[in-house]
């Protein structure tokens, strides 16, 4: 199996020499590039074609939010794990939104880092614990965005909804795949459908529509 390449978002030099090393001797992970923000991540990603990208929010010039919504809006985008120690509701959902796959504390021990890169590399979403808590007691978004959920939702054939609902709730392809009776090839082939279909680019914005519809 190839090593997750991954590219580390931040301008603090401190923080990405210390992720290089933790993560270079994490095993089945190589860091093959550095930016120091947004705007010299995207030709990072251009340079190094990473797999996974851990992206810091605030930095000088373009924010880390502003260059994960470009880079998830390109073709075969790299996947991308938010890292950061602003844990405010409006950073975690506008980054979820963005189009990235995970939202990680940087007071994360190394082992999950470790894990949610690997995690993020095969399409798993990846959430610190309290980020998760948050998310899952946070309030409907309003009637307005509850109504366009609802509505965009309603495109997905029923077997599609329910592998909607299964990923809205954590579960990986494997489980959908016993819990609905279905091949792994099928579930994988349904979850291209529902992002296609919706628009969207990770299972996170599949979890976040559910979650604005009320169903989860």
């Amino acid at each position: 199996m190839n090593p997750v390449r991954v590219l580390i978002v931040d301008d603090d030099p401190l923080v990405r020499g210390a992720l290089t090393m933790m993560l270079d001797g994490a095993g089945e992970i190589v860091v093959v590039g550095e930016a120091a923000d947004g705007a010299a991540a995207i030709t990072a990603v251009d340079r190094h074609a990473p797999d996974v990208v851990l992206m810091d929010i605030r930095m000088p010039g373009l924010s880390g939010i502003a260059a994960t919504r470009r880079l998830r809006a390109r073709p075969r985008p790299p996947e991308i794990i938010v890292l950061t120690t602003f844990d405010t509701d409006d950073h975690i959902v506008r980054a979820l939104r963005a189009g990235a796959g995970g939202f990680l504390l940087k007071d994360t021990p190394p082992d999950r880092i470790a894990a949610a890169v690997r995690a993020a590399a095969a399409g798993e979403p990846s959430l610190s614990p309290s980020v998760a808590r948050r998310l899952m007691h946070q309030v409907a978004t309003g009637a307005a965005d509850y109504e366009r959920a609802r509505a965009t939702l309603a495109a997905l054939t029923p077997r599609e909804r329910d592998v909607a609902l299964a990923i809205a709730h954590g579960s990986a392809n494997a489980d959908i795949a016993a819990a609905l009776d279905m091949s792994l090839t099928t579930v994988k082939a349904h979850v291209s459908h529902i992002l296609t279909k919706l628009a969207l680019t990770n299972r996170t914005q599949i979890a976040l529509l559910a979650h604005d519809a009320g169903l989860i």
